[in-house]
């Protein structure tokens, strides 16, 4: 009977001390990061921002209760997130969970907040069914807030969320000129980059032809596309702004293919001299690369028209980048009709190439005619590792030191207006963004924003380490129960012994 009562205090201690744990592992949360990327680690990005906050932040996280396996874990990560975020902060990240199914006002609430409902294929009972969810949160200071639509699995959730309180919190944005009166598109054609860069910046376009324009209340200024020709006198005020320390992003297009004529022409807009005063030359080329995207061609076959997709070396994917703030974490980025660009300028100044073709490449030199129907081999591609994005910095112009990011390609970032607007690939707006973002923000976002984890699937891991974790993971529980009991028997052995002493009480 005493034994009895002996384990069920056992039993009970053991409970309440699981319950104690479990109390204040919500309060006090701490992790270990063993991953590579440390991608559970808080970078220092993040860090800073945190502790700048002059006021509460409140997070309303908007999940659905009862969540698919997958989803959930989306959900728990995100809340571990925020216990973080909360630690960092010393409290000034408040922080709250709210099912948006549990009655209709709710729901209502959660919508006109920014959230919209996703929907999802879930299993149950050996069957696939759809269900309506929600997995977004709603970022507040004071009356300001943001929202965040949709909390995506493996996604960059410290770069949303940060970006975010970064968003409201800031107080005085820099200011980024995008240069119009030459052709260049305008910012309405900029929609996904505009969405990106209003986090941290205040964008206005900015015309040369002005009576003189006060180019130096500008952090960066944006070139992207122009098609007419740049007058010197505009160009002066150009290099004024460099010798203010003023920095520059060009996206510039020396050559343009039109589809409609399926032919390649060059451009001249007076840009080209300007550069290559500075030693950097875009060549008046086309380069074609054999990894390239594709194209719709229409044909006819037995009376039926169709659509086949077929590859068009003249748009080049690019995806060998160099290890620079700028290029970090992007995968591919697609050039249409883009140029070579080459350095030969003063060594005093430094050039950087972040962006190349791939080892299967070569160049064209207009004017020319795209042949759909030819049939490509290796011989047509005897180059490799052309630039076409570079960052070049130094005393460009008088004293003072300053930047500029070239890219030879001015359309890469142009998603269009209207009907004609298209959807960008995420890495080519990246590329636009982390740009202006190295030329002009110190928040060290950028390394934020293609912070991404990195999935590593068994099958690309090598034989011997996977063998290796299979055993581990299977015989380390039996190993860890079998010392247990080793020293449970011990002790109980040790304990037997001193009670058979003369003299034990």
């Amino acid at each position: 009977m005493k034994n009895k009562k002996a384990i069920n205090s056992k039993i009970l201690l053991i409970v309440a001390v699981v319950i104690v744990i479990n109390i204040l592992s919500d309060k006090f949360f701490v992790r270990f990061d063993f991953t590579a990327d440390k991608r559970y680690t808080l970078s220092q990005t993040t860090k800073d921002i945190l502790s700048n906050l002059s006021e509460p932040i409140t997070v309303t996280a908007y999940f659905t209760k009862d969540l698919p396996p997958e989803f959930a874990k989306t959900k728990r990560d995100f809340k571990e997130l925020l216990i973080e975020y909360a630690n960092a902060s010393d409290n000034n990240v408040v922080y709250e969970f709210v099912d948006p199914g549990k009655d209709p006002q709710t729901e209502q609430k959660t919508v006109q907040s920014g959230i919209r409902p996703a929907i999802i294929s879930a299993r149950s009972k050996d069957e696939v069914k759809q269900q309506k969810v929600y997995l977004g949160a709603l970022v507040q200071l004071g009356e300001k807030s943001e929202a965040i639509p949709f909390i995506q699995r493996g996604s960059a959730m410290e770069y949303a969320l940060s970006s975010s309180i970064k968003k409201l919190s800031v107080v005085n944005k820099p200011l980024i000129g995008f240069l119009q009166g030459n052709g260049e598109p305008s910012l309405n054609a900029y929609q996904q980059v505009m969405n990106s860069m209003i986090i941290l910046y205040d964008i206005e376009p900015v015309n040369l032809v002005d009576s003189a324009p006060d180019l130096n209340k500008y952090t960066t200024i944006v070139i992207v596309s122009p098609t007419d020709s740049i007058p010197s006198e505009q160009l002066q005020l150009l290099d004024n702004y460099l010798a203010n320390g003023g920095n520059l992003f060009i996206a510039y297009n020396r050559v343009i293919g039109d589809f409609s004529t399926a032919s390649g022409k060059s451009l001249y807009t007076g840009l080209e001299k300007w550069l290559s005063e500075k030693g950097l030359t875009i060549e008046n080329n086309f380069i074609v690369d054999a990894k390239c995207g594709s194209i719709g061609v229409k044909q006819q076959q037995g009376g039926f028209n169709f659509t086949t997709n077929i590859g068009f070396p003249y748009m080049p994917i690019i995806s060998n980048f160099s290890d620079h703030p700028i290029t970090k974490g992007l995968e591919t980025v697609i050039m249409p009709f883009v140029s070579p660009i080459t350095f030969n300028g003063d060594t005093s100044l430094t050039f950087i190439p972040i962006a190349k073709t791939s080892n299967k490449t070569s160049t064209q030199t207009p004017p020319l005619y795209f042949d759909i129907n030819k049939k490509w081999t290796e011989n047509d591609f005897p180059l490799s590792n052309l630039t076409v994005a570079a960052v070049l910095s130094g005393k460009l112009a008088g004293n003072t030191e300053s930047k500029i990011v070239v890219v030879s390609d001015g359309d890469f970032p142009v998603s269009g207006e209207g009907q004609r607007a298209q959807q960008l690939q995420a890495d080519n707006v990246s590329l636009m963004v982390n740009s202006i973002d190295w030329l002009s923000d110190a928040t060290g976002l950028i390394e934020l924003r293609t912070k991404e984890v990195t999935s590593r699937p068994l099958d690309q891991i090598k034989d011997g380490t996977k063998f290796f974790l299979k055993w581990f993971n299977f015989l380390l529980p039996i190993l860890l129960i079998i010392i247990y009991g080793i020293i449970r028997m011990q002790y109980n052995k040790n304990k037997k012994i001193k009670r058979m002493e003369e003299g034990y009480v």
